[in-house]
């Protein structure tokens, strides 16, 4: 029997040991607690902190700044502005349609320019700045700024943006630059890492070639947010890094005579140094004003610019195709000269026409030139001369020299997407091309310039650079480069190519392959014999400056601008028995009917540096249309020349 009195002890001792468990399991978790909260408090504080900060704060990227070009004197000729913009922060905005009715007011948009905002709004994130305006006027600006104080979440920014200061002038050599698309996101990794709202990259032209360069570093803002992500204060600024200055070989005082002298007129003018290949200008007309695409172009100043017929969007100088017509005769000379075909002495007798195989090939001078031999015929760009040379020369082999001086090749290689190389026929191209044979026809009239030969305007002025500098191989450049080489070493690499054998192949796929691959710049020569290039040049400097040649009336007499040249007209139709007989004015011609002007030269002729080709699209006749614009243009560069080598010695000393 239990007493009483064990019975409470018991239950006494229960109750205690029921209170130690519970104690000992307190003492446990609060222990475990402190540990944690010291592991958080100290092992895991920056962990925790950065996770803080990212809640806390926020970056915004900024557009970065386009780097510029410059001439080759240091004048910009695509650069930046200070722009006033207007932003909108959509976490900042209470009231978005009270905002925007307002914004419309105050801004004074249309109904066109109120929806575009609404649907551009529409297709960003929720978090995203909405640039409302890429452009304020100083008006629109102020009177944001006066109604600042009733337009939460509206933010006028100062920018900056792509400016054209010489406008349509530099258009299809810089191309121009227009808002990211969908495309430029997904072609290019370093435009879809930069990218933010209003973004400008290049659509065309240097612009696009040297993006990557151009594009320079976001600048980034952070700004301390609230719970809700609303903006509180500004924390810092990191100012993004502007892209790289490139500069180019051009000069900004001959373009804009080019630009003048093109004035409502079709076509181009180039200008090339015969020994760095540096390009002075490369004009293309009729152009427009890129500055009209910065913040998207007009439905009207787009219209205009695509329906022009004239078609200011293709940059004729690298990207049109045209019959050279007799520009390319000293090539043809060369080339039978070249192969033995003929001597300068070898004479013919031109009627004013030529029959053969029942066809008739006319002579452009109506009454024919007599006798004539190599030089007069060079001289007064003798059809009938060229024909029998051509039939004797074959266009394989004519084909093989016109390769060598870069017609059928492009000029600069992949710098433009939209240039073109062009076409020299030869018999296996129309066997593989067209499935026909070649017939003797055609190498007459490709002897002249006619039929298959598509050339562009820069070809024909590589072309006469390269017989100019003696016939050496150069290496055209838009891009000024401080290690340039010298004149000198140009011309010593020259000389020493003169002295050294070589073997002339006439394979047309190797002598593709060996000239006009990028590689060493070694200035390989052109010809089997030198005498024959002298030959050629003399003769092309007579039919400037001696009296029955085509481009007499553009000659200068000072012998600080003489210049030797070529002139070209080229067919664009066929002209019919009839009409010859008429014997038209170019006036009196139908414009799309009418001939092609071109002409293609070098100066000075007694120490030659720069070449120059002439085109006048249906301009008539290269000696009215073109020469007399060249003559303007060669005295001008002539003019700058000694400032540019100022610049060039001032280079090369500081390597």
């Amino acid at each position: 029997m239990i007493s009483g009195g064990d019975s409470s002890f018991r239950k006494l001792n229960t109750m205690n040991r029921r209170m130690f468990i519970i104690s000992a399991a307190k003492l446990v978790v609060f222990t475990g607690i402190v540990t944690r909260l010291f592991s958080l408090q100290i092992n895991e504080n920056k962990k925790y902190l950065t996770l803080s900060d990212k809640n806390r704060l926020r970056e915004w990227k900024l557009p970065p700044e386009r780097g510029e070009f410059l001439d080759f004197f240091g004048k910009t000729i695509a650069g930046n502005l200070k722009v006033y913009q207007l932003h909108v922060v959509p976490e900042q905005v209470e009231d978005f349609k009270y905002l925007m009715v307002r914004l419309k007011d105050i801004l004074e948009l249309d109904e066109k320019e109120f929806s575009k905002i609404i649907k551009k709004k529409n297709k960003q994130k929720p978090w995203e700045t909405l640039v409302v305006s890429e452009n304020l006027t100083w008006d629109q600006f102020s009177k944001v700024n006066f109604y600042l104080h009733e337009l939460g979440g509206a933010k006028p920014v100062l920018s900056v943006a792509r400016s054209y200061p010489h406008k349509d002038k530099f258009t299809h050599v810089l191309g121009y630059v227009a808002q990211a698309s969908e495309n430029d996101l997904l072609n290019n990794e370093n435009i879809k890492n930069k990218h933010v709202p209003g973004l400008r990259v290049g659509k065309t032209g240097l612009e696009k070639s040297f993006e990557n360069d151009l594009i320079g570093t976001n600048g980034v803002q952070r700004y301390e947010v609230n719970a809700f992500g609303k903006r509180i204060k500004q924390v810092n600024f990191q100012k993004g890094d502007k892209g790289k200055e490139i500069k180019l070989t051009l000069d900004t005082e001959v373009q804009k005579l080019c630009n003048d002298l093109l004035a409502n007129k079709a076509g181009s003018i180039s200008v090339m140094d015969i020994y760095s290949g540096e390009v002075i200008a490369m004009h293309s007309s009729p152009s427009f004003d890129p500055n009209l695409f910065l913040y998207g172009i007009s439905y009207k100043d787009w219209d205009e610019i695509r329906d022009n017929p004239d078609k200011p969007l293709i940059n004729k100088t690298i990207s049109g195709l045209y019959s050279p017509g007799s520009t390319i005769k000293p090539i043809v000379a060369l080339s039978a000269l070249e192969n033995n075909v003929i001597s300068p002495n070898f004479k013919v007798r031109c009627t004013g026409k030529m029959e053969m195989y029942g066809q008739t090939y006319h002579c452009w001078k109506k009454k024919g030139h007599g006798v004539v031999d190599l030089r007069g015929a060079i001289i007064q760009s003798c059809d009938t001369y060229f024909y029998e040379m051509s039939r004797r020369l074959g266009v394989d082999r004519l084909k093989v020299t016109a390769s060598r001086f870069g017609l059928g090749n492009k000029v600069f290689d992949n710098l433009y997407k939209e240039e073109k190389g062009g076409l020299f026929p030869s018999t296996s191209w129309k066997k593989a091309n067209l499935g026909q044979g070649w017939v003797l026809g055609e190498t007459l009239i490709t002897g002249i310039g006619q039929g298959y030969v598509q050339t562009t305007p820069l070809q024909l002025c590589l072309m006469t650079a390269q017989l100019a500098n003696g016939g050496f191989k150069i290496y055209p450049t838009l891009v000024s480069n401080k290690n340039q080489e010298s004149l000198e070493k140009i011309k010593y690499k020259m000389a020493q190519n003169l002295i050294t054998e070589e073997k002339y192949d006439s394979s047309i796929i190797r002598t593709a392959e060996e000239f006009f691959n990028p590689g060493e710049k070694d200035y390989k020569k052109l010809f089997r014999n030198q005498e024959n290039v002298k030959f050629v040049l003399e003769a092309m400097f007579a039919s400037t400056n001696q009296w029955n040649g085509t481009s007499y009336k553009s000659r200068i007499e000072d012998p600080k601008y003489q210049f030797a040249g070529k002139t070209g007209t080229a067919q664009v139709k066929k002209i019919t028995e009839e009409q010859r007989e008429l014997d038209l004015e170019t006036s009196q011609i139908p414009y799309d009917d009418r001939d092609h002007a071109w002409f293609v030269a070098f100066g000075p002729y007694k120490n030659p540096r720069y070449s120059i080709s002439v085109f006048v699209e249906h301009g008539g006749s290269g000696s009215k249309a073109a020469a007399p614009l060249a003559k303007q243009v060669i005295k001008k560069v002539i003019d700058r020349h000694e400032e540019r080598e100022k610049i060039r010695r001032r280079n090369l000393v500081n390597i």
